[in-house]
């Protein structure tokens, strides 16, 4: 088997090709601790699927399997850390992830420890040690990683935006991302996605002009396609719908309403009130 491994060509990051032609990535995001979720997921058609360490539910070790039922398919597999530090970061990595979103980057030296983490040397400081992402990206990848990892900076506070030139300055970094409600917070708004609230949607329309302008990925997460189809057409090129979590919870929700009502309007029909319904 060791043999096999080492004639295994490094898969190369398909997001990669997807910006090279100036189309725009369809993200999904992983917020449920279950491999079997995330399998059906990564089934789906989306480009890439993020675990979400940070406000998802799962810990490392429930990440791995999510990442092996991922690789299943051709889905390219990101993760957003929990925070900026440098060991998880590259412990995820080293599970195989071909990119890292990374929370509150507020500061050119927040980038500048950011990029490096992802990075093998002399790019980076990136320590060695690809365990599992030898196996599933290829026996060359120490090789040919620093190619196609994606550091993924979350641009989301006022402080961010202060800083915007400087962070988007950073060599390495590929990618920014907006997280809207802590943006919002951040701005005296709402927290919420797809907004429409002034100040916000400023916000928005500036760190997408700057990254442009700097050579920088534009990314964003969204709550529903309609709003994801704007982005893209102002130009964002990673858009982020919902999550498992909430379409999840969307699907039951609408399910049980649609029994809710044909139920209560079959009660109708046959004379009965909801509160005699009821006690039946």
């Amino acid at each position: 088997p060791l043999n096999l491994i080492s004639k295994i060509k490094m898969h190369k990051n398909k997001l990669l090709d997807i910006f090279q032609k100036g189309k725009a990535v369809v993200n999904g995001w992983l917020a449920i601790p279950s491999s079997f979720s995330a399998e059906i997921m990564a089934h789906q058609g989306w480009d890439s699927l993020t675990v979400d360490l940070q406000h998802g539910v799962s810990d490392y070790q429930t990440a791995i399997s999510m990442l092996q039922a991922i690789s299943t398919t051709d889905t390219v597999p990101l993760a957003r850390v929990p925070w900026l530090e440098e060991g998880i970061i590259m412990r995820m990595l080293d599970a195989g992830v071909y990119g890292i979103i990374c929370p509150m980057v507020n500061t050119q030296e927040d980038a500048e420890r950011f990029v490096q983490a992802c990075y093998y040397p002399p790019q980076g400081q990136r320590s060695f040690g690809p365990i599992r992402a030898v196996l599933t990206a290829g026996a060359d990848y120490p090789s040919q990683a620093n190619d196609h990892i994606l550091p993924i900076a979350m641009i989301e506070t006022k402080q961010a935006l202060d800083n915007l030139d400087d962070i988007l300055k950073v060599e390495g970094l590929k990618m920014i991302y907006i997280g809207p409600s802590d943006l919002s917070n951040s701005l005296g708004c709402t927290p919420t996605f797809d907004q429409e609230e002034k100040p916000v949607v400023e916000a928005i329309d500036y760190i997408l002009r700057k990254s442009l302008e700097h050579g920088v990925i534009p990314g964003i997460h969204n709550g529903f396609p309609p709003y994801a189809l704007k982005m893209v057409e102002k130009g964002f090129r990673f858009v982020t719908i919902s999550s498992d979590a909430r379409l999840l919870g969307m699907g039951a929700k609408n399910f049980v309403d649609t029994m809710r009502g044909g139920m209560d309007h079959g009660n109708q029909k046959e004379g009965l009130t909801k509160d005699q319904a009821s006690g039946y």
